[in-house]
């Protein structure tokens, strides 16, 4: 009898979750502005926004993020002041489709992205990637020509996760599907700020950032798409690092130089010192979110104009 009662206690609570998790997620869709345009690439509808002219700087999101992070940064506005400027919502983020057909690995991401573009006749973009939009950057320039990288934040080599046990499970087969649609967005949301406070640390959260739509990130296919994204990361970052030294673009990798999620030594540094000719920047009181709260910096390695040497600002 206590059994039964559990049971359907459990069933009652997991239905109001599930029922409050939709009517959030379908909220946040709604009020949501759809910023750019769609186009159909091997099965995905891909979103992208493009501003300006000239030649093409291609921006690539991190892990649960999307297009609007790189708007209110106001990266997207400025770079569009010398360059065309596309930003693409990697696949189940944002606007963005990630079919169930196909295994989304970063080398699979980085293809899509190149076929996306040669659709928007780019052939040989600038990419500058922030964080997991970082690592695909890099798997974008093993795979395909590029005119150089700007790699912000980046994960790079195989290196424990602290947040895996959080992001991986949503993916996870059989169970996957009930915590994405009852727990895990609850949990999310709860834990919002103080993700925010870590990514962003030491610097404060910045007020511009506030209408960045938390239920858009944190609806089940996006947590499906974080935790595959997740899951696929270390093994994936593994077969790439023994052919970081062939990457012959140009290279500026940059980060945070008291970055608490990623670190710049275990990473930048290390890669900085694979890539022949490769410029490291890493810029004092900056954490993860170089692009909001060191944007000059950012900017300054985008368009080429002379920034200190690394050693300068350690």
């Amino acid at each position: 009898m206590r059994e039964r009662q559990a049971l359907l206690a459990f069933s009652a609570i997991a239905l109001g979750a599930a029922a409050f998790v939709q009517l959030r997620s379908s909220a946040a869709e709604r009020a949501h502005r759809i910023r750019g345009s769609f186009i159909d690439v091997n099965g995905a509808r891909v979103h992208y926004l493009e501003r300006g002219s000239g030649d093409a700087l291609v921006l690539l999101h991190g892990l649960g993020s999307m297009i609007d992070d790189f708007v209110l940064s106001g990266l997207v506005s400025r770079a569009a002041e010398h360059y065309r400027v596309i930003a693409i919502d990697r696949p189940g983020y944002g606007r963005s489709s990630r079919p169930s057909d196909r295994r989304w690995t970063l080398a699979a991401q980085a293809d899509l992205v190149h076929a996306a573009l040669r659709r928007l006749d780019v052939q040989r973009p600038l990419l500058l990637g922030h964080s997991l939009g970082a690592t695909i950057a890099l798997a974008y320039a093993l795979r395909h020509p590029v005119e150089r990288l700007v790699l912000a934040a980046g994960v790079y080599y195989p290196s424990p996760r602290l947040d895996a046990p959080l992001l991986i499970p949503p993916a996870i087969p059989l169970i996957g599907p009930l915590l994405r649609y009852t727990v895990s967005p609850l949990l999310g949301r709860l834990l919002w700020r103080a993700w925010l406070r870590l990514i962003f640390s030491p610097a404060a959260v910045p007020r511009r950032f506030r209408p960045f739509p938390a239920w858009m990130a944190l609806r089940p296919q996006t947590l499906r798409a974080i935790g595959e994204d997740a899951r696929y990361l270390l093994p994936a970052v593994s077969a790439m690092a023994a052919d970081y030294k062939r990457v012959r673009a140009p290279t500026t990798i940059i980060a945070g130089a008291h970055d608490r999620y990623v670190s710049a030594r275990a990473h930048s540094t290390r890669l900085h010192a694979e890539i022949p000719g490769s410029e490291l920047l890493l810029v004092p009181g900056a954490g993860h979110m170089l692009h909001h709260v060191a944007a000059e910096a950012l900017l300054a390695s985008v368009i080429g104009a002379r920034a200190p040497a690394s050693e300068e600002l350690l």
